[in-house]
């Protein structure tokens, strides 16, 4: 009942064609180098990737980070030292040894300048940037990892889900998953309380968000929540109006938990994690018969 879990990326996201002109071997944005966080919208951020053939992601914190999918999904190819070195069941779901062809690329690509790039290094750079975005759409989009959780749930056949938070600050794992959720049953995954930054508004400084609210934000019609259910939540909790409760992350709080487990079987309660670092203690979850998916799970 314990299972890994990675961020994903809203399918939208991803290029349907690789069309922009690559100008440079190595994208000039590298993970915790200030000086080169320099852009302010989604558009000149993914821009950067689409115009480079490689872009550096790394271990920071944790291991699985939005920057990996961002690059992907910009038809670019990532770089990333020390993968090798990445735990089993941390970024499971990832495609590992695609990430190391990926750098076994770029140690070819590296020793020649950009105009030196015989007919044959863009064909083989192609055929690997293929298989990555394959990969990407069919395993790692926010829609196929909302099924991977009803999958190792047991709970294919749900029609009616309690996303519920602990507050509505940015969390990646907690946003982007409820954004898959919402993409397969619309207005009957609700999340409570509303997660306002993932809806399509003008009411919110994107720019004060974490991240500049870039990849995770904007994304659904405000129809897709359904403003009445928030007026009803202890008594639908109560009539078991839903089939499964899902906790976007348990360390940030786990609102009516007390009244849920009275109502609901420990089974029908999943549990996420998305921390960078943390040490949790799921096996209590687990002991409860709960489950439970664990972003860094060594």
């Amino acid at each position: 009942m314990l299972h890994p879990i990675t961020f994903s990326i809203p399918e939208q996201k991803v290029l349907a064609s690789i069309t922009q002109v690559k100008t440079k071997i190595l994208s000039d944005l590298i993970p915790g180098k200030l000086d080169t966080y320099i852009y302010n919208n989604e558009n000149d951020y993914y821009n950067e990737y689409k115009t480079s053939y490689f872009a550096t992601t790394m271990k920071k914190d944790g291991w699985d980070c939005m920057r990996h999918y961002e690059i992907i999904s910009n038809g670019c190819l990532p770089y990333f030292p020390n993968i090798e070195q990445c735990p089993y069941h941390t970024m499971y779901l990832c495609p590992k040894q695609l990430f190391l062809d990926s750098n076994s690329l770029y140690q070819k690509f590296i020793f020649k300048k950009i105009n030196h790039l015989s007919e044959f290094d863009i064909i083989e750079y192609n055929i690997l940037l293929a298989k990555i975005i394959k990969y990407t759409i069919d395993n790692l989009t926010t829609n196929k990892i909302a099924k991977y959780i009803l999958e190792k749930s047991k709970f294919e056949h749900v029609s009616k889900i309690l996303y519920l938070s602990g507050n509505i600050h940015p969390d990646y794992l907690r946003c982007l998953t409820l954004h898959g959720f919402k993409e397969n049953f619309g207005k009957m995954c609700h999340d409570y309380p509303k997660v306002p930054h993932i809806y399509k508004t003008n009411y919110i400084n994107y720019n004060k968000l974490y991240g500049k609210g870039i990849t995770y934000t904007n994304l659904l019609d405000s129809t897709l929540h359904d403003d009445n259910l928030d007026n009803t939540i202890e008594q639908d909790i109560e009539r078991k109006y839903y089939d499964i409760i899902i906790y976007g992350s348990y360390h940030r709080g786990m609102p009516y938990y007390d009244l849920v487990t009275k109502i609901y079987k420990p089974s029908e309660i999943i549990l996420l994690c998305g921390e960078d670092i943390h040490c949790c203690n799921y096996q209590q979850f687990l002991d409860k018969g709960h489950t439970v998916f664990v972003r860094e799970l060594n």
